[in-house]
């Protein structure tokens, strides 16, 4: 009998950790877990008003420590004993400073507390100044070193980051030696990497969010960075040329990392990858269709072999990386700055007098008040889903705009805001709850309809995480948008699942991630399909939608241009 064999995969979210032992052999889970970020649940380092987010790598060191062990504490020793090679994802772009060790500048003493030393979350913003500057930058070049990230930098991006940062933070700028992606950390941590310079450096990282690509023979040259400024002058130097995709191995487990696990010095460790790159591959992606990872934002991921697009650059995606999904494949990245989040958002909208009233004023007991006042905001966008499912699709129902976050694709711009109009004396929570869950499909529609216009042709949906698992009123009502069916996976982890398949694949147990795919993919086990009537009055809904953003767009610019305007003194 041939002896089985086990993979962990680990998913860096936004506000948590979670690690899986799957069977190799068929992808069967064994044991999972989850760690919340304490100091990100806590809301340190973050200023939501001024979009900056930022997290500790004390967060991620003790999220990793603790999940893989109660997961091999949940799985027993002979699973133990045959774990072969771990894998990671994470969030991004969500890169950090370092010292020439590689060792995250938040991490020492005297940069302990300080948010610009720590993890620059994918949702930060505070860089939005500085995408501006590299977008009109760019158009000062010959070779435009835009082409392959749509045309458009976006402050989600690493050197926008980075080059706020410098700028803002003295010390941090005369302590930090390099930058590092967190999917590439992390396997440099298990590795007991003790220079910067061994760091092995994701393509998926490096050619969405970094601006790196083959053609160029790596990143632009120093030039196109230091004639913007001074401050990144020979920094590419301290960076990296060259990348890998995430069926090559990183290394083996450290003895230190062996010994606080429990696992052997012979476990490979994965390159790293983003989360929704990975969760495509989770997710059993096909050619030309949009595997769409829906969580606090989406990543809708699209691969194509590479000889079928060459020579199309589709604009306002995030990027087209050879590579970045599958090795061998063209990988494209698109997405939305808030789905999840748009729904949380006006959760917590609806939950204030709960958490500042009832709470803080309660006659009841304080722990009484917060029990039912968390009670009602857990239950609160299912109840919201099952009355506005109830109210008739009209096509002068109120609406929305989605860029509540600013607007990740088509056309990155994060200066961008969100909008209700159509409101009336009897709208109610329930009437502006589905206008906002249509405007996040109608942002996933212009999505779509950019990759069509752009000779992609998207040939159908898959669905994977969160909201496309637990709410089959969105689902169904993306569907109908979209005039296309979609496909909802099994796996209720296909990031870690991910990760899993790519950590076989390297440790040499397929010969290519598509084997892993087909072995330990789990497949769908829900599919929706779209009502035509429905789409009709959505078509014209989605029309309106349109207008309305692009008054909006045009409402900002010209805010913005005018608040650049130079003062002018009056006698």
């Amino acid at each position: 009998m041939k002896k089985e064999v086990f993979v962990i995969g680990i998913d860096y979210g936004t506000d948590s950790v979670r690690s899986i032992i799957v069977n190799a052999a068929d992808g069967t889970e064994i044991a999972s877990s989850v760690f919340e970020y304490p100091r990100w649940k806590d809301g340190l380092y973050c200023e939501p008003a001024n979009n900056q987010f930022r997290q500790h790598p004390k967060d991620y060191i003790e999220g990793l420590e603790e999940t893989v062990k109660r997961c091999l504490a949940q799985a027993g020793n002979t699973v133990r004993e045959n774990i072969r090679a771990i894998s990671v994802d994470t969030t991004g772009s969500s890169p950090v400073a370092v010292d020439q060790s590689g060792t995250p500048l938040s991490l020492h003493p005297s940069f302990e507390h300080n948010p610009n030393a720590m993890f620059v979350l994918w949702k930060d913003h505070t860089g939005v100044g500085e995408a501006a500057e590299f977008n009109s930058h760019a158009q000062k070049f010959d070779t435009n070193y835009l082409q392959y990230v749509g045309g458009i930098y976006s402050s989600e991006w690493f050197w926008a980051k980075l080059l706020h940062i410098l700028r803002v933070d003295k010390d941090v700028r005369n302590a930090c030696f390099s930058w590092v992606e967190h999917c590439d950390w992390i396997p440099f941590l298990l590795t007991g990497g003790k220079q910067v310079s061994a760091i092995k450096r994701s393509v998926c990282a490096a050619g969405h969010k970094a601006l790196w690509a083959q053609e160029f023979g790596g990143l632009p040259p120093d030039e196109f960075f230091s004639s913007l400024d001074p401050l990144l002058k020979g920094f590419t130097s301290r960076l990296f040329q060259k990348t890998y995709t995430s069926d090559q191995t990183a290394g083996t487990l450290s003895a230190e990392w062996a010994q606080k696990l429990g696992l052997s010095t012979e476990v490979i460790v994965g390159v790293g990858a983003f989360d929704a790159h990975m969760g495509a591959v989770g997710g059993q992606i096909e050619s030309y269709h949009l595997s769409k990872v829906m969580g606090t934002s989406t990543c809708d991921m699209l691969v194509a072999p590479v000889g079928e697009v060459e020579g199309i650059l589709v604009k306002g995606i995030c990027g087209q990386v050879p590579g970045s999904i599958i090795p061998g494949m063209m990988g494209m990245e698109a997405g939305q700055s808030a789905f999840g989040d748009a729904y949380a958002w006006f959760r917590n909208l609806l939950s204030w007098p709960l958490q500042n009233m009832l709470v803080k004023s309660s006659a009841i007991t304080t722990d009484s008040a917060k029990e039912l006042a968390n009670a009602i905001s857990a239950n609160m966008i299912a109840e919201l889903s099952r009355h506005a499912e109830q109210i008739a699709l009209e096509g002068d129902n109120e609406s929305a705009v989605d860029w509540l976050n600013g607007r990740r694709t088509p056309d990155a711009n994060q200066l961008l805001k969100g909008a209700i109009t159509g409101l009336s004396i009897g709208t109610n929570a329930p009437a502006v709850f589905r206008a906002i869950v249509e405007s996040t499909c109608f942002g996933a529609r212009a999505i779509v309809d950019r990759f069509n216009n752009e000779g992609i042709h998207v040939k159908g949906l898959i669905g994977l995480g969160g909201v496309a698992k637990k709410s089959p009123f969105i689902m169904q009502m993306m569907a109908d948008v979209m005039n296309m069916a979609i496909r909802i996976h099994k796996s209720e982890q296909t990031c870690a699942l991910g990760a899993a398949m790519f950590a076989a694949t390297a440790a040499g147990i397929y010969s290519n991630v598509e084997q892993a795919m087909s072995q330990m993919g789990q497949g769908f086990d829900a599919e929706y399909n779209p009502d035509i009537i429905r789409h009709k009055i959505y078509h014209k809904r989605y029309l309106q939608y349109l207008d309305t953003g692009e008054f909006l767009e045009k409402q900002v610019m010209n805010n913005n241009a005018e608040r650049k305007q130079p003062s002018t003194l009056v006698s």
